[in-house]
């Protein structure tokens, strides 16, 4: 059966320059407040990528609700 790629967001602490969102081109980025929210189709393993990428930048994840995460989405599409 194949994999279908699922919809994710992540939401990062602070504006990222463009030499950091290099690291993921997978990804559209997208300013809110203070904040990065990066959102993209992303198959089964690469989240996983995605965060260690995150943490050997030293990049602070944060934490939104469902509801919040799917608005921001929709704004970004």
């Amino acid at each position: 059966m194949a994999r279908v790629p699922v919809l994710y967001a992540i939401r990062i602490y602070g504006h990222l320059g463009a030499l950091v969102l290099a690291a993921f081109l997978a990804l559209v980025p997208q300013r809110h407040g203070a904040d990065t929210v990066l959102a993209g189709l992303l198959d089964q393993s690469a989240p996983c990528g995605v965060l260690a990428e995150i943490g050997a930048l030293g990049l602070d994840l944060l934490e939104d609700p469902p509801a919040r995460i799917a608005t921001q989405i929709t704004e970004i599409r």
